[in-house]
């Protein structure tokens, strides 16, 4: 079974991209983030076409999220995080496909901070390591995916001297995801590369993909007897290089 995360930065203007790189690696589950459109919009259609059925959450412009499933009906067990009922944000979709309880998550950026925005990023972070510890409780196959928008550590970028005074490294960010680990998770892919960056992330500006100026931003959470089936893990690097490609790489692992 092959689990992959991939924030695709507006799924209709890279729907091309995304249809290649499905035919081509034909994932079994995959959870999107920043979708970028309604769910009118979402393109199920064009994803059946190819075999993928999906639930999707979807918001004009911002954020969206969505899990696909190849020859499978996901089955949604939640659109939104719990703990903030206000909340509007279409940022986690939650469904069960093949026995497996699979979330895709895509966190707050948190940018400029100090700010509303870091504030929000925190709040929603704690939210979901609470919601995180409820499903480690329940001790089912869980896979926790998605853009968390951390660094978790300094080997998880290509340089922290631009970047100190960014969301992404804040010593609180950093908190909450080894809170994460500390309750049992598992991250995949530092679990088989521990001696690779792993980076999946490439900003559009300054030449960051020509220099491989890169961060490690997209994670795979295994729970317990998930981990137990782990067999492969990595980042599609290639899928970054092709024309019109987001500015994240599919990052994916395969279990047994």
């Amino acid at each position: 079974m092959k689990i992959a995360t991939y924030n695709i930065n507006n799924i209709n203007k890279r729907l091309e991209n995304l249809l290649h790189w499905l035919e081509a690696t034909e994932p079994d589950v995959v959870c999107l983030q920043e979708l970028k459109c309604t769910d009118a919009m979402f393109p199920s259609r064009e994803l059946r076409s190819i075999g993928y059925e999906a639930v999707w959450k979807g918001q004009k412009s911002w954020n969206g999220v969505a899990i696909l499933a190849r020859e499978r009906e996901p089955v949604l067990t939640r659109d939104s995080l719990p703990g903030d009922p206000d909340d509007s944000q279409s940022r986690y979709i939650e469904a069960a496909v093949n026995g497996v309880l699979i979330a895709s998550i895509y966190l707050p950026n948190g940018n400029p901070q100090p700010g509303p925005k870091f504030d929000y990023k925190l709040d929603w972070f704690k939210r979901l390591a609470v919601h995180a510890a409820d499903l480690w409780s329940m001790d089912v196959p869980v896979v926790l995916a998605g853009d968390l928008n951390v660094v978790p550590t300094d080997f998880d970028i290509y340089n922290t001297r631009s970047w100190m005074d960014n969301a992404l490294l804040q010593p609180e960010s950093r908190a909450t995801f080894r809170q994460l680990l500390q309750q049992g998770w598992t991250d995949a892919v530092r679990e088989l590369h521990p001696e690779e960056p792993m980076f999946s992330f490439w900003h559009y500006m300054r030449n960051a993909w020509e220099r491989d100026a890169g961060l490690r931003l997209d994670v795979l959470l295994l729970s317990k007897s998930v981990s137990k089936r782990l067999r492969a893990a990595g980042v599609d690097r290639t899928e970054r290089a092709r024309p019109n490609a987001s500015d994240h790489a599919p990052t994916w692992v395969e279990l047994k």
